[in-house]
């Protein structure tokens, strides 16, 4: 497993001094990416092949969010690369071996010109080792929202800031954008998100809510025609 370590800082943190969870995914984010560099098959390398990867799907099960100054350690693992898909799981514990969250992620390698998916080149592959996945719940990469009428919550337009090295919005912008949505005092103890479009410099976004069970909260993320740029589905406690 790949692994770095890192402090909770000041800026990473909500209103109670606790990690918020675009940080988190950030974390995550970072954690592949430095693995990457360090294989020497990072972002730049990528680029000048007419690559990049794309994140299609998070689960991210969340034990207890770290809390301002908190060391961490933070651990990634690639498990399968067949096709054009890569799996990734993540971690993230204390220094004393505390599990405070995992992941699965689902990955698509794509051809930036036309985004397109395409086949991971053998050589690619090959800068990996391929490792046994977590022990945590694997499930559908598709969400399917409530069958009830939706909130709908002021647009937001894409800004430069909101923006990747591939010019499409950052993974963790649309969690921070769905995160904000949910009351201050409570915490999401399992998050899935699946990335249906990427929303590029100008486009609306408009958040829909959706509350169908105390347990559980679904937001859609839509461009103007309805169609969603992803939705995410927070679970407030362990019995899904």
């Amino acid at each position: 497993m790949y692994v770095f370590t890192s402090k909770i800082r000041y800026s990473e943190t909500d209103a109670f001094g606790r990690l918020t969870p675009e940080k988190l995914i950030d974390y995550f984010q970072d954690c592949s990416t430095f693995q990457s560099e360090d294989n020497q098959i990072g972002v730049k390398k990528l680029h000048e092949r007419g690559l990049a990867w794309v994140i299609v799907y998070w689960r991210v099960e969340i034990y207890r969010m770290p809390a301002l100054g908190e060391q961490v350690v933070i651990g990634t693992l690639p498990y399968e690369m067949k096709g054009g898909i890569g799996l990734r799981n993540f971690l993230m514990e204390t220094q004393a071996g505390e599990r405070l969250a995992a992941a699965n992620s689902v990955w698509t390698l794509v051809d930036i010109r036309r985004m397109h998916p395409v086949r991971i080149p053998a050589d690619i592959i090959k800068k990996y080792s391929l490792e046994e996945r977590l022990d945590m719940r694997y499930d559908s990469r598709k969400i399917r929202l409530p069958d009830v009428p939706g909130e709908t919550r002021p647009a937001i337009t894409v800004q430069e800031y909101h923006l990747d090295t591939n010019r499409h919005m950052n993974n963790g912008q649309y969690v921070r954008i769905a995160a904000g949505l949910l009351p201050a005092d409570r915490e999401a103890s399992v998050l899935r998100i699946e990335y249906r479009q990427q929303a590029v410099l100008g486009d609306r976004i408009t958040p829909v809510l959706y509350a169908d069970d105390p347990s559980r909260i679904c937001v859609s993320l839509n461009a103007d025609d309805g169609t969603p740029y992803a939705i995410m589905e927070m679970h407030f406690s362990q019995n899904e």
